[in-house]
């Protein structure tokens, strides 16, 4: 009769054992999310190209005395005043443009080039 107690006894704290075990296995597992947020804000800027390179350009406007840098990349956009899309080569030093871009860190990426009519200089005489 004893030995039937203890087994009955040691039965039971095994199984109270092995049911309260993974609650307080659970509960020791911390779950951690981390949300980051990036906020771009898109500008833009109107001037002259003074220099037209491989992965960025320059451009000169009447408000800043330096000329400010863009890179660009492969989905940069290049159009027309009337928003019809052109050919990348049109843009180049001499051209008025404006330029909408993103801020990336400390680069200022270009998103869309809008080539304007330049105005030609009348003749003097």
């Amino acid at each position: 009769m004893k030995t039937n107690a203890i087994r009955t006894l040691c039965g039971l704290a095994l199984l109270s054992v092995a049911l309260y075990a993974p609650s307080v296995l659970a509960q020791q597992v911390e779950e951690k999310s981390t949300t980051t947020t990036t906020t771009t804000k898109t500008t833009n800027n109107s001037g002259t190209i003074t220099q037209f390179g491989t992965d960025s350009f320059m451009v000169k406007s009447t408000t800043s005395p330096n000329p400010v840098t863009y890179t660009y990349t492969e989905t940069t956009t290049y159009v027309d005043e009337a928003g019809n899309p052109i050919a990348m080569e049109m843009v180049k030093a001499g051209v008025p443009v404006t330029v909408f871009f993103s801020q990336q860190g400390d680069k200022m990426v270009a998103t869309k080039v809008v080539v304007k009519k330049s105005t030609p200089i009348p003749p003097r005489g």
